[in-house]
């Protein structure tokens, strides 16, 4: 079965065809990252247009790659929530076309499924298993009791941990995305030269305000008493705080429900220090991990299209009044 997927929560306009949902016959990603890095974040209006202006030619270029026409495919698929609304819409509007022009099923995708799903493309991994979901958007901690059935049991109650990210590679000097600096910059800090706070939130739920405005506060106290603050030791010890903070929560609920797999995923899953995190946690409590390869970590079209096979084998399929959301919980489905 091949589904050609589309992908425009936010500022990567994507498109993927993959059979069967395992293999990838193209994955095509035009990125806006240049022209947001301009404002220091992402511009909703900027994102829709770039969308609507690009989205032909990433979907053609996605066919053509996997070698495939429009007739060929079986399904389309497309993210509906959560996300950008005016972005979300471009791409829901263009599926829907698409789909009903050629006759073809629309299979609508959560968002934070599909970052879930891309370890399907990668590895063996089926559920149950616990998975984290690390963006620039979320932070969720998910018990995947089957492939289109989830358990939110922990979720950011402010910032997301990429957010977060990009807060503190800002008031650093970083350029947008500023995750990828951080990371860079952290690789020869020390991660003990500066004492941050670990915010305290009750089970499973995350909390990154308070630790990116202590990184915020000391830069700008630096910077009033005229001093420079080394901001490879501050990116250090801040990446280690979150490390230390997703880590521990995973390890918790993998305890406490017995979770012998664990799933790392998301845009911040690409970060090493991320990585080697929770790589540790699961040797030291026997667990396997599964972490996607760097290219599918960000926000892809293919990854949407894994999702989606297993949406249309449970019956999960829209009509042409789907509508894009801005919010959705992971446990809603498309009405």
């Amino acid at each position: 079965m091949k589904i050609l997927s589309i992908e425009s929560s936010c500022d990567e306009t994507a498109a993927a065809v993959v059979e069967d949902g395992k293999r990838i016959c193209s994955n095509v990603v035009l990125s806006q990252a240049l022209t947001h890095g301009k404002f220091g974040g992402v511009v909703p209006e900027i994102a829709s247009r770039m969308h609507a202006e690009g989205i032909y030619d990433v979907t053609a270029n996605a066919l053509s790659d996997a070698g495939v026409t429009l007739s060929e495919i079986d399904a389309v698929a497309v993210t509906f929530a959560p996300g950008l609304v005016g972005a979300l819409l471009v791409g829901v509007s263009f599926a829907k076309a698409l789909a009903f022009t050629a006759g073809k099923p629309l299979i609508p995708v959560h968002h934070i499924a599909g970052h879930i799903a891309a370890n399907y493309l990668s590895s063996d991994l089926a559920p149950p298993y616990l998975a984290l979901v690390v963006s620039g958007g979320h932070t969720s901690l998910v018990r995947v009791t089957d492939y289109t059935e989830f358990e939110l049991i922990g979720r950011t109650t402010d910032d997301a941990a990429g957010e977060a990210f990009d807060k503190a590679a800002r008031v650093l000097g970083f350029p947008y995305p500023g995750g990828v600096y951080i990371d860079n910059a952290a690789k020869t800090g020390n991660p003990k030269a500066y004492r941050l706070p670990k915010p305290q939130v009750e089970g499973y739920d995350f909390s990154f305000s308070g630790l990116k405005t202590a990184v915020v506060n000391i830069a700008h106290t630096a910077s009033m008493k005229g001093e420079k603050i080394n901001a490879e030791d501050l990116a250090a010890s801040f990446q280690s705080k979150v490390c230390e903070i997703l880590a521990e929560k995973t390890e918790r609920a993998a305890k406490e429900f017995s979770y012998t797999k664990v799933s790392l995923c998301g845009g911040v899953a690409a970060n090493s220090g991320v990585r080697a995190a929770l790589s540790k946690m699961c040797i030291d409590n026997g667990c396997k991990l599964y972490i996607p390869p760097v290219n599918l970590c960000g926000d892809n079209a293919a990854m949407i299209a894994a999702q989606a096979y297993y949406e249309y084998l449970s019956g999960n399929t829209a009509d042409e009044y789907l509508n894009a959301l801005a919010t959705l919980p992971l446990t809603k489905k498309a009405r």
